[in-house]
């Protein structure tokens, strides 16, 4: 097939979700437009590193890594950057499956050679069969997935997220890996931002780059049942904040935050006006979800304050590693 060759990356890293890592490495193999290889990158677990390895000793497709990096997501995302040998690499959640035609609609855009990263939209699948009735869809994020106020069809944007989007491998380039200290760490403290603060970064370097947002790249994400509870919500957040001190602290509130400004002033307040209608109009959930939206403002808030704190102390603590080339055969 015509166009740039994809490296699909899934990183793994707990054999609790080994159903959902077949699942997602299955969605990918029946994607419409196929991709070069899938590389499951295992963060430091051996012995899902074996099990996996034993379960695609047969399929040359399929390649199974182990993070050669510090544990986390980001660190292993750089193993599988580094180890690819398509043009374009895409990431894909383990606890995802991706649509026919996600790869297809990610390798489109790349047409135009200004285009540096093309991510999608998630679709959350949540455990208990239903969203719950207090959870506002403008922090679908805190499930990482696509929320509302993210714009519609294929449009530029600062920055794509992390568990459905693709890059150039010439970005990685120009730009370096995944900062490592800033993302996720196995089941520690649910941090995230680094795909922000990577595209900042690449913008920087490449001042003529285009990132972009298709809609129509769907994938859907799984959300345990322990993520549908306030307690996590509230957890999320705040680690939002902390998440998102770094990354002001690395490249400037002004850039660091320019998408939070319009989403804080346009899109909270009106779904805090759509929640407290709904409860006017005595519809399931309404002022649960005005609550949820202003809990979330605070408990973000207060996490960003105290990152910044910290990190005026102490300096930034992640590090932006350069990403070394695989020989493409």
């Amino acid at each position: 097939m015509s166009g740039p060759d994809v490296s699909v990356v899934i990183c793994a890293y707990t054999e609790d979700r080994w159903e959902d890592i077949l699942a997602a490495v299955s969605s990918v193999r029946a994607q419409s437009r196929p991709p070069r290889e899938t590389l499951l990158v295992v963060d430091h677990n051996p012995a899902l590193l074996d099990r996996l390895g034993r379960e695609y000793k047969e399929t040359g497709e399929v390649r199974v890594l182990a993070n050669t990096g510090p544990r986390g997501l980001s660190a292993g995302r750089n193993t599988g950057i580094a180890a690819a040998r398509g043009e374009i690499v895409a990431f894909l959640d383990d606890d995802a499956v991706a649509e026919r035609d996600w790869l297809l609609h990610f390798t489109e855009a790349y047409a135009d050679p200004r285009v540096m990263a093309v991510g999608g939209r998630t679709v959350p699948v949540w455990a208990s069969g239903r969203r719950p009735d207090w959870f506002p869809e403008e922090f679908d994020w805190v499930v990482g997935c696509t929320y509302r106020g993210l714009p519609r069809g294929r449009v530029r944007v600062r920055n794509v997220l992390g568990g459905n989007a693709s890059f150039r491998r010439s970005a990685f380039e120009a730009a370096g890996g995944f900062a490592t200290g800033i993302g996720r760490d196995g089941d520690k403290r649910p941090l995230g931002c680094e795909e922000t603060e990577l595209c900042i970064r690449l913008t920087r370097a490449r001042p003529d780059a285009v990132l972009l947002i298709d809609d129509r790249a769907v994938i859907h994400h799984r959300v345990p049942e322990a993520r549908e509870h306030f307690r996590y919500f509230r957890t999320r957040t705040y680690a939002e904040g902390l998440s998102k001190a770094l990354v002001a602290r690395s490249v400037g509130t002004e850039k660091g935050l320019e998408s939070e400004r319009r989403y804080a002033t346009r899109v909270l307040p009106a779904g805090v006006a759509r929640g407290l209608r709904d409860a006017l109009l005595a519809r399931p959930g309404g002022a649960g979800r005005a609550g949820a939206i202003l809990a979330g403002v605070l408990t973000a808030a207060g996490g960003y304050a105290v990152g910044s704190v910290r990190a005026r102390r102490g300096g930034t603590t992640f590090q932006v590693p350069e990403v070394g080339v695989t020989a493409r055969e």
